[in-house]
């Protein structure tokens, strides 16, 4: 029986981003997780659960990182996965899920409507893999803090890329495990995708009405619930960037690290390449390299800023 599908991936110190900040710098690299992003932690240890309990199929909605990963799972645990993907979806994104050897369904102009299709694909049987709203997930999620820790590094800040709100509440379960509630974690997103940020402002969990941000990936609408009544940890702390920022961070980190990441992970990397003000506090920090898929070296240099 597999004990996890995801790998344990290396943290490593990098000295060229330290030198911006006068800080340690450290990257944990789930970019090179066999699906290519974080998401595999989550929706690995989800599945397996499901599977546990009986599923013998799953279904997901997602053009991108959460469907890629439930595939991969799926073809690794033996099971049928069918993907919704909505009509925006990279034929690039199609094709990775269907090598995994997933059904690709596309329906829906957006997230939601995938979603809504998604759900009734499903029964007792078949279960519904959501991207980021699962505690299951948010568990698997978690295991990038028992990494950290065997390493021996105790941050006192997390960069983190934030979409629908899945690792920074992984990230936040994981740091309660070890007592580490002194560690503060920036959540990051763009212009165009800040629901959280939003929510944070209006002092209400917002819907917004449409996604405008390059950073897909990014693209919940609305955030998790869970993550929202957090909004008064005063360790978590809000940041937004713009597309330009993220897509400027892509392009450094390929330079500087030879990896190429998407525009959400680039959002991450955004306040270090920037040197905010926000970080300035913090002299050991970790950004959460979450990767991403179906981004190419065509696509960055189709961005024109």
């Amino acid at each position: 029986m597999l004990k996890q599908l995801h790998i344990n991936t290396p943290l490593i110190e990098s000295l060229i981003l330290g030198e911006r900040l006068n800080a340690r710098i450290w990257l944990k690299m789930d970019t090179l997780q066999p699906s290519g992003s974080f998401k595999i932690r989550g929706i690995g240890h989800a599945m397996m659960h499901y599977v546990n309990e009986g599923a013998t199929e799953f279904v997901a909605a997602s053009g991108g990182n959460a469907g890629l990963a439930t595939a991969y799972a799926g073809r690794r645990l033996n099971k049928q996965v069918t993907v919704v993907v909505p009509t925006t979806t990279k034929p690039i994104a199609k094709e990775l899920i269907e090598r995994e050897g997933a059904k690709v369904i596309v329906n829906g102009d957006n997230f939601l409507a995938s979603h809504d299709f998604a759900i009734k694909l499903c029964d007792d049987k078949k279960r519904y893999i959501h991207p980021f709203d699962d505690p299951l997930i948010w568990h698997g999620h978690s295991s990038i803090i028992d990494e950290i820790t065997k390493e021996g590094i105790t941050p006192d800040l997390i960069i983190v890329s934030v979409g629908g709100g899945g690792l920074l509440l992984g990230i936040h379960q994981g740091l309660k495990k070890y007592n580490l509630n002194k560690v503060s974690i920036l959540a990051v997103e763009t212009e165009g995708a800040d629901s959280f940020s939003k929510s944070i402002i209006a002092n209400e969990l917002i819907e917004l009405d449409r996604i405008t941000s390059i950073a897909t990936s990014l693209g919940a609408k609305k955030v998790s619930k869970a993550l929202y009544e957090l909004k008064s940890n005063k360790n978590i702390i809000s940041h937004v960037v713009s597309d330009k920022s993220a897509v400027n961070a892509v392009e450094k980190f390929l330079h500087d690290h030879r990896q190429l990441v998407e525009p959400a992970c680039g959002a991450s990397l955004a306040p270090v390449y920037e040197k905010s003000d926000k970080l300035n506090q913090f002299k050991e920090i970790v950004v959460i390299v979450c990767g991403g898929v179906g981004f190419t070296l065509e696509n960055l240099s189709d961005f024109n800023f």
